[in-house]
Order: C-alpha cells, then structure tokens, then sequence
C-alpha cells in the first residue's frame, strides 16, 4: 500500500480540510446574511420565480421541490455547524467515512444555494469551493494515512486554477503580453482594498514586473507542484506568496485564500518540519491530531473499504478531466466553466483583460416632490463598492458582498438589468432587507419620493492630489443613466 499512502502529507491534509470548511463556514455565513435579500422569496429575482421554469435535468438543488427563506436558513445553519466542527477537527478523529460525510454534505448543501442563486451566485469561486469541499472530503480522517490518489488531484485542481488563469490573460488583451495591465488593474478592479491605492501608485517599472512575476507564478511554477520533495513544496511556497500579494491588493472574496489552502496538497511534511520545527514531525502524534487506531494491515477489510472509495472518486475526477485538459490547451479557452452538472473539475481563470477606466454608478434618491436637477439628492453608500472621495476602501475577502460585486459589471454591460430595476423599486418603498445590504441609507429608514441613476469616473489620486485635497478618489461626474422613477412609475 507505498503506492497508495502519502505519510509524508499530513501537514497538507491538516490544512486542506480545515482551511476548505473555513472557507465553506464564510461562503455559509455570507449567504446567511445576503441570499434572502437577493433571491429569497421577496428578493431582487427570487427563487421561487427561477425554480417555477427549473428544469428537472439542470444542476441539482435540495429546493427543487420547493423553496423558503426557512428552509433555507436551516442549510445554511447546518452548513456553519458542520464546517465549524470540521475546522476544529471532530469529525477527522472518527473513522475514515466521517469527514467524508461531513464534506459531502457541504457540498450538496452548497451546491444547493449556487444552483439557485443565479446571477448573484455567478462567480468562479463558487464552482471552485464546491470542486474543493468533494475532492478533500475523500482526504480520509486521522485513522488513515493521507491518500496520494487525492493530493495529486487537488494539485491538479491547483495546476487548473493557476495555469488556466495565466493562459486567459496570454490569449486576452494585449496589456498583459505589453506587461502594462497593472498600470490599470489596482485602481479598476471589482473591489479595491485599503492598500489597492498604494500599490497603483508604484513606479511602473513595479507594475511591469508584477506581470512578468504572475505569468512565472502562473504559467511555470504550476508544473513544478507535480515534482518530488523539496521542489514541490518550494512551487506551493510560491503560489502561496503570489496570492497573499493579491491579497494585499484587492478583494477576490474566498478566491486568493482558495489557492492557497489547495496549493498545501503539494507539501510535504519534512519540508515543513525543516522550515518550522516546532511542528511535530509526525502530525498523528500531536495531542490536537491523534489517530485512535493504527492503520489497518493491507488485508483488513477497513483498508480495502478506504482504497475503494477514494479509487473510485479517482477515476470519476480523472475521467472528468479530459475537457477541462482540453480546454486548457484551446484557443478557445472557456473562463469559469462547468462541464457538468455537479461542477466537478472545471475550467478556471480571471481577468483576460483589464478594464482601463473605473466607472461608478451611482445611485440616489430625494425626498422633494420635483424631481428636478437642484433637488436634495442623496446618495445611497454600499458596503464595499467606491463612494466618498476620502474613504479608505475597505478589506472585505474572503467574505463575498455579492450585491457591491454585480454593481461593478453594470456599466460594462448595461444597468437596464431586471434585478438592478426591483432594487430602484425596493430602495423606494424602503424594504428594510435590501436597506441591510447598504452601508448607509441617507432617508433612515424613510421612502425617498424618487430615485435616479448616474454614473462618475473614479480616479485614484495622486500623493500630490491627497495632500492638497485629502481624497483618495478623484471623481469626475459623467452622465445620467435612469431618469429620476418614483413607484407610480414602476407599478
């Protein structure tokens, strides 16, 4: 059984599943607090409405049969529970099929809410999480040596993410082959961070090699995970350190924290107890991590029950595999793509190209009975979405604001959207969960008798520009995009 234990992985399964249910704890906790809202049952494009025309052969979802913001909350409390107690280790002292259980019910839990979720629950990191909750639940619980089998596939599930993404941004706009798309990319990404303005203002001879280093992160170090220890662990080492730059530099929800959670299933143990010996150098031994039983003899029934689930999953991931290795290859590439109904391996990638301007919209609202341009208009602050000229954006990820994130893709597609339409309506009438969703209501709580919709060039400034001003934004108002609508309008 050499061939099928990794024994020198258990530092890499330690993290793979604990930081895997963290991540599912904060994808829970974030849809707690937003998916009624959104697409619950008196939502922005609610569930009920989507399901009524499910087709029983799309992605499978628990609320096919029926939907309610009740039932849905005792998802997302079963899915905290759980992930909860698979972060603390409870389920891995048990035999082999409980953290198999456990992981297999956050996915389906889940998988549940995306598939449903629709526009709102549009984000690769979706698909990603999902693949990442079913391949770590066939890790095994402390009573079983890590399976090898698995590792490689999760390094796989790496090797996708980090390569697919280096060669969309190869085939796509021509700033990332010029090594000039960061000369734009800290300033227009989705949603700045407090940092995301200093890293902008570096020379740009920084930001041309912050290109040169993420095509070496993305395009070359992904093909040494596959190599034996140290190299290995030294090509995890700098994955690592290219995401927690991104990191630093933005918010990509649990996207960052992903990569770097799955790049530890190319570590090895002895090069972890080199680098910081204060790590047991065997993990089963350590008080928070102890195996109950020894592993079974190669003829016990237990070990061949274990060997043939995880070759099972094997298979079924290999299998999968073949268009998602096809896609890599195609000039064609498809970017955050599924090609099956359970979202298991998939195709992975971001930013092919780089918006060069950040355009805001903006949204307010007066309480005065005319609407006219020299009314009192207030505007409505989100949580994480650019506002005030002096705010210092703020560090949200890995918790995802779902709303914030459809607000940026708005002026590059259009704000005639039927969910962006039911909010203008539900900002008029006041609803008090839409209202939770924003940072500030400027009418407390009041209905505003009209709003309107216009959007402004966001500029970061220049140290020049903050020392004379004190704004870190320079704002440039543009056009207005919706007239001024009051609900006799949209009733």
């Amino acid at each position: 059984m050499t061939w099928f234990a990794a024994t020198d992985s258990e530092v890499a399964r330690w993290v793979l599943q604990r930081g895997v249910a963290a991540l599912f704890f904060v994808a829970f906790l974030s849809s707690l607090n937003q998916f009624p809202a959104l697409v619950g049952e008196h939502g922005l494009l609610p569930s009920a409405d989507y399901l009524a025309g499910f087709h029983r052969f799309r992605r499978p979802t628990l609320f096919r049969y029926g939907y309610s913001d009740r039932l849905f909350r005792w998802f997302c409390a079963i899915g905290l529970v759980v992930s909860a107690l698979l972060v603390l280790g409870v389920p891995q002292m048990g035999p082999w099929w409980v953290p198999l259980v456990a992981f297999l019910a956050l996915w389906g839990l889940y998988m549940s809410i995306v598939n449903v979720g629709q526009t709102f629950y549009g984000f690769g990191w979706e698909m990603l999480l999902l693949e990442a909750g079913f391949t770590v639940a066939f890790l095994g619980s402390d009573q079983v040596p890590p399976p090898r089998p698995i590792l490689i596939l999760l390094v796989w599930l790496v090797f996708r993410l980090e390569f697919g993404a280096g060669m969309i941004k190869i085939r796509g706009g021509a700033e990332w082959r010029d090594l000039t798309a960061l000369y734009y990319h800290h300033e227009t990404q989705p949603m700045p961070g407090p940092l995301s303005r200093q890293f902008h203002l570096l020379p740009k001879w920084m930001h041309r090699a912050e290109v040169v280093g993420n095509h070496v992160a993305q395009l070359v170090v992904p093909f040494f995970l596959f190599f034996p220890q140290p190299v290995g662990t030294i090509a995890a080492a700098v994955v690592v350190v290219t995401q927690l730059w991104l990191v630093l530099s933005g918010n990509f929800a649990w996207l960052n924290w992903s990569a770097i959670v799955l790049a530890f299933a190319a570590v090895g143990d002895s090069a972890v107890h080199w680098l910081l010996p204060v790590i047991p150098a065997d993990l089963s031994s350590a008080s928070w991590n102890i195996r109950t039983t020894a592993w079974p003899a190669a003829g016990d029934p237990v070990t061949w029950a274990w060997v043939i689930v995880v070759m099972a999953a094997s298979v079924l991931l290999v299998v999968l595999s073949w268009q998602p290795a096809r896609n890599l290859l195609s000039s064609h590439q498809l970017m955050n793509a599924a090609f099956n109904r359970w979202q298991l391996v998939n195709a992975y990638g971001a930013f092919g190209s780089v918006t060069k301007n950040r355009v805001e919209i903006i949204v307010e609202g007066t309480m005065d009975a005319v609407p006219a341009s020299d009314a009192d208009w207030r505007e409505y602050r989100f949580r994480g979405k650019p506002g005030e000229p002096t705010r210092i954006p703020r560090q949200w990820a890995p918790y995802h604001l779902r709303l914030d994130w459809l607000m940026w893709f708005l002026p590059l597609r259009t704000v005639h959207e039927d969910w962006f339409y039911t909010f203008l309506m539900k900002l008029l009438r006041a609803d008090p969960a839409t209202l939770k969703l924003l940072r500030e209501d400027p009418f407390h709580g009041e209905r505003p008798q009209w709003v309107r919709v216009r959007n402004a060039l966001y500029e970061f400034s220049t140290h020049a520009e903050f020392r004379e001003t004190g704004n870190r934004w320079v704002v440039t108002p543009l056009r207005l995009l919706i007239s001024p609508i009051t609900l006799r309008d949209g009733d």
